[in-house]
């Protein structure tokens, strides 16, 4: 097995230690001011479900097709990787926007602190530039694709009600049972903004979290009207649900960022390699490859190398060090 498909026992429990033990005292060490670096062996963490998977392979590939030598490690806990990239552990991470930007402020300001992340994505970069700097971080460019928080409903449903967004459920006056992560009765974007935004009548959420399967079926069967999941979901056809559009912009800008270590890889050479995928890659494109691995069965390593392959950012049979490395290795003595 290559060590990007690996999951490197070791350095991960080597980064839970950190986050325990230096994680804390980051937030006492002042602005972090070292200048870019241009490190040759870069890390990229994944935070272990399949976009992240994939967007963590089409990065290494990237980065290895510019000349650098990279390995992939899975920590699915934000509160472990984001000091170990900080730490410098980890090199490079893909981010979302809003997302991460109301992360870091409210290990700034405290879990009571408002919220920085918006529907505006240039309020929003704006904002995480500016909580990410002080921590020695770089968010690079966004690109096209976005994943953020969607609502879907059977199919059938919509066509007897006539629904095609958010704003004609919340005017038809129909009770909604939503099925989702039990913390969606508190979050702004979802039980709460779904009432003051559109006027939904939500009765009740049915704790079943976000996107499974028991959460579609059950809308399928008619036990609850109407599922959160999100943008780059591609097994709605599977379970006969539709999305209902956000007319009213309630989600945030949750778009697509790769954030990097700024002292190991802020480097233009970095920039350069991972800019490449922001004017390709789609919402559309992220479903479909999230649909190859999670219906199809198909690794994410493939997957992303077969993709970046068409879209010709990587050339056809090419190989990384790695792979040559292991052939190399491989290979009979003949002698």
């Amino acid at each position: 097995m290559r060590p990007r498909n690996a999951l490197l026992v070791l350095l991960v429990l080597l980064l839970s230690a950190s986050a325990c033990t230096t994680g804390p005292s980051l937030e006492n060490q002042g602005e972090i001011t070292a200048p870019p670096g241009d490190s040759t062996h870069l890390t990229i963490g994944s935070a272990g479900f399949t976009e992240s998977d994939l967007l963590a392979q089409m990065y290494a590939l990237l980065l290895d097709r510019a000349g650098y030598s990279t390995k992939i490690i899975s920590v699915s806990n934000r509160e472990i990787y984001e000091p170990a990239l900080e730490s410098g552990q980890i090199d490079v991470v893909p981010e979302y926007a809003a997302t991460f930007a109301d992360w870091l402020n409210a290990k700034k300001n405290g879990a009571d602190a408002g919220p920085v992340g918006s529907p505006d994505l240039t309020a929003t970069m704006k904002a995480l530039r500016a909580l990410a700097a002080p921590r020695g971080l770089t968010v690079l460019d966004p690109g096209r694709a976005v994943d953020r928080n969607a609502f879907a409903v059977a199919a059938p449903y919509a066509a007897k009600h006539h629904l095609k967004t958010l704003s004609d459920l919340g005017g038809s006056g129909l009770p909604v049972r939503l099925a989702a992560g039990d913390e969606c009765v508190q979050r702004p974007y979802c039980a709460l903004g779904l009432k003051k935004t559109y006027g939904i009548r939500i009765t009740a959420v049915d704790p079943k979290g976000v996107g499974t399967t028991q959460a579609k079926q059950a809308v399928r069967n008619g036990q609850d009207q109407m599922v959160l999941t999100t943008t780059t979901d591609a097994t709605l056809d599977d379970f006969g649900l539709v999305l209902l559009a956000d007319d009213k912009h309630l989600q945030n800008a949750d778009y697509l960022v790769p954030v990097v270590n700024r002292s190991r890889a802020g480097s233009e050479g970095v920039r350069k390699a991972l800019d490449k995928l922001n004017t390709v890659l789609t919402t559309a494109d992220l479903a479909r490859l999230n649909e190859q691995v999670d219906s199809w069965r198909r690794l994410p390593e493939d997957v992303a190398r077969i993709y970046l392959e068409s879209r010709n950012l990587i050339p056809r049979g090419w190989k990384t060090p790695e792979d040559l490395a292991r052939a190399t290795r491989l290979m009979p003595d003949c002698q």
